[in-house]
């Protein structure tokens, strides 16, 4: 299994950050760039955003909801979209920004000029980065980890030159940094606080050993001077967790002083292979000689490198394990890895895909502790959840629009009407509870959180209405983020999509089966029961494909990046082509005529459609997707490129390769069902099905050799492959061969 990311040269220190490889043990993360003469290694910590939380609801909501329904109703679309700006928006409308928390600067002195035998790695087997090279005869080296178990970034530099190694080091923040200097001899800092005196105060540290030589702090550096191998450990707290957070670095430098770096390092690979090595993907592929840039140029050009895509899958598992622990925040729109004070889309928390996507693959690839922040983090939008729904809708529940951030808040974000009135956020999220539990049977788990999921229901209790064919609809509503042909005019709000039924669909039968497990509140449940039975269906419309609203318009983008109209098929489970054959054609339909029409130019939305073949039993076009994904959409670093960089796209792509070797509901497990031709012998170990059931599986010419499966619990249901359907009845703790 192919394990290293690896170049010839470093990543431009000015520049190239989507060069530079990543590093994070969930709570903070780093960047490395690998400069020989300067090193670059930028740095964030989770919780370093813009400022503290606002109440930002528009008390103008509650007494204009009514009118922008009539509107709607009465066909002024329009006029209900100004309504909506005016009255829906947030005040102020934007959320907290996530923010690059600064740098590590390392200068060498005397460094010879005559660099050869150049290597930079990140290694995915222990989540070590490394950099190598001969300068003037003699060997430069350096390791640079994120340790879960220390709560560190660690560094160590060495070098054979008898003359030893003298450089100087800082750390940096080039704006909204309010103090700087030592702490003894040893030591230095940076502080501030973000977004005024009610915002969010940072202080990071750093220290540093040296073997040989000597280490001096001066000013803000700390300066080495000839020595043989030095080591410096990073840290970083802020506001958001502890009252003194200056304490708090000080305090995990002083352990981390305390032991070797060699210990931290042995800590640290054995700790993160407690979670990388259950899971393993090969193909039977000729291993590459080529660099990794040099690997995805090929690629970009039109050749297959099937080693790649098993490369790619690993660091799709790499990455998660690296910024979403528990007790860390969930994963933001790059991970944990930001360069910059004004990201893209604030870098924070978009929930109506991009978020959830981030959380595809934690389940099936078996990595069901890194879901947790996710779960933490809908805890925490709760409360604010609950007074958004009560201030701005009058309605009882919990409810967010389509964006929150490091507070959780669930008001809306921005003023944009193809996104910002939507009200499905904590829906979706609170599906991903019920997915946890599908794949654990965690019951205690389900009792935790089994109010979320309930108050997320009893919103739409309060919030839905009757349209004109009795269904019940969400108004206003629209279809992320995506318009319709009204006439000679474009509309975007209207009363009721496709997407918002089948959401609430999977909520409903989600609240229906916990309430089940749990026995508890069965006259709800009926309520719920009885208003699923009234939720629009999902329908086929004049061009062969799904109806994106509920009536048959014409897209005003036919190549949109969002197939909101296609969330039954992935991550829903409402149209497969076992159990709804029709639908699933349409979709296919669907799909086509959005790829002819450009679709699929986002690397995340590009990542959607594999699922969406995978699930449709299409392995090949699966592949041809996945190759487009990496031809198109990934920067050399194997970062998605939206563009620009947004980690939902490596996140997934990694689930789509795992449904294209198996997918499962909560009694049946398909093996290989969208494997592709030019896959014809591999081998996968360690993927998760729901049921609590773990497999390793073989292939060899296009043909399923062995499948072994294990029961984390007691299991009844079947296996198919190849469309035959095999009964199992399973013991908690039973290993089977199946073939």
């Amino acid at each position: 299994m192919e394990s290293v990311l690896w170049y010839k040269q470093p990543a431009d220190i000015r520049r190239e950050w989507v060069n530079a490889l990543p590093v994070g043990n969930g709570r903070m993360g780093a960047m490395v760039f690998g400069g020989t003469e300067t090193e670059r290694i930028q740095l964030n910590e989770d919780s370093v955003w813009s400022g503290g939380f606002r109440k930002r609801h528009n008390l103008f909501a509650r007494a204009a909801l009514d009118k922008i329904r009539t509107l709607l109703k009465k066909g002024e679309v329009n006029a209900a979209e100004d309504l909506s700006r005016y009255a829906l928006s947030g005040t102020p409308e934007y959320e907290r920004a996530y923010q690059n928390l600064g740098e590590i600067q390392i200068k060498f002195q005397n460094m010879p000029e005559d660099i050869t035998e150049y290597d930079r790695r990140l290694s995915l087997e222990d989540a070590i980065a490394t950099v190598s090279f001969k300068a003037g005869g003699y060997r430069y080296t350096r390791e640079v980890f994120a340790s879960a178990p220390a709560d560190v970034i660690a560094i160590k530099l060495a070098t054979d030159n008898p003359a030893g190694l003298s450089f100087d080091t800082r750390l940096l923040r080039p704006r909204l940094c309010e103090n700087t200097g030592t702490l003894g001899n040893d030591r230095v800092y940076v502080s501030g606080v973000n977004g005024g005196p009610d915002g969010i105060a940072f202080n990071m540290q750093m220290t540093g050993q040296a073997e040989g030589g000597s280490i001096e702090a001066i000013g803000a550096y700390l300066v080495f001077s000839k020595v043989q191998s030095a080591v410096l450990y990073i840290t970083a707290a802020t506001s958001f967790r502890f009252d003194n957070h200056m304490g708090e670095c000080e305090r995990i430098l002083q352990e981390a002083k305390a032991k070797t770096y060699a210990h931290h390092r042995e800590a640290h690979i054995r700790d993160y292979q407690t979670l990388e090595s259950r899971v393993s993907f090969t193909l039977n592929t000729p291993a590459s000689n080529l660099p990794t840039d040099q690997r995805l140029r090929k690629v970009q050009e039109g050749h297959t490198d099937h080693g790649l895509m098993a490369l790619y899958f690993r660091f799709g598992r790499y990455l998660l394990i690296s910024c979403s622990r528990p007790g860390t925040l969930p994963a933001n729109l790059q991970g944990i890895w930001c360069d910059s004070f004004l990201p893209p889309w604030d870098s924070k928390y978009t929930i109506n895909i991009n978020t959830q996507m981030n959380y595809w693959p934690a389940e099936i690839t078996n990595l069901s502790e890194c879901h947790a922040p996710l779960f933490d983090h809908i805890r925490r939008m709760h409360p604010h959840g609950t007074e958004t729904a009560r201030v701005m809708y009058g309605a009882r529940g919990f409810m967010a629009h389509h964006n929150t951030d490091i507070w959780g808040d669930t008001a809306p974000q921005d003023t944009w009407i193809k996104g910002t009135y939507w009200v499905l956020g904590a829906a979706w999220l609170c599906l991903h509870i019920w997915e946890h539990y599908e794949y654990t049977l965690d019951e205690s788990f389900l009792l935790a959180n089994y109010d979320l999921i309930k108050d997320a229901c009893l919103f739409f209790v309060d919030f839905l209405i009757e349209n004109k064919r009795g269904e019940l609809v969400i108004s206003p509503s629209v279809s992320p983020e995506n318009c319709y042909v009204l006439g000679d005019k474009i509309g975007i709000l209207c009363e009721g999509c496709t997407m918002d039924g089948q959401i609430l669909h999977e909520l409903f039968i989600a609240y229906e089966g916990a309430s089940r497990v749990l026995n508890r509140d069965s006259d709800f449940a009926k309520t719920i029961s009885d208003m699923r039975s009234k939720l629009p269906s999902t329908k086929i419309g004049k061009s062969g494909g799904i109806m994106e609203w509920l009536e048959d318009w014409d897209d005003a983008e036919p190549g949109h990046r969002h197939m909101s109209h296609l969330f039954a098929l992935f991550p829903g489970n409402e149209i497969s082509p076992e159990t709804t054959p029709a639908l699933a054609e349409a979709a296919r339909q669907t799909l086509r005529l959005r790829l002819e029409s450009g679709g699929g130019h986002t690397g995340w939305s590009r990542a959607w459609i594999i699922n969406f073949w995978a699930r449709l039993g299409d392995g090949n076009e699966a592949y041809n997707h996945l190759h487009a994904l990496l031809g198109h959409s990934t920067l050399p670093n194997l970062f998605d490129n939206h563009p620009p960089f947004q980690i939902d796209g490596n996140f997934g792509g990694t689930a789509a390769i795992a449904h294209m070797l198996l997918q499962s509901t909560a009694d049946t497990v398909y093996l290989l069902k969208a494997l592709p031709d030019v896959w014809p012998s591999g081998a996968v170990t360690g993927l998760c099905a729901k049921g609590g059931l773990v497999f390793d599986i073989t292939w060899e010419g296009g043909k399923l050799k062995n499948a072994r499966v294990k029961a984390k619990k007691a299991y009844t249901g079947k296996i198919v492959y190849d469309g035959v359907a095999k009964p199992i009845c399973l013991i908690e703790g039973d290993e089977l061969n199946l073939l």
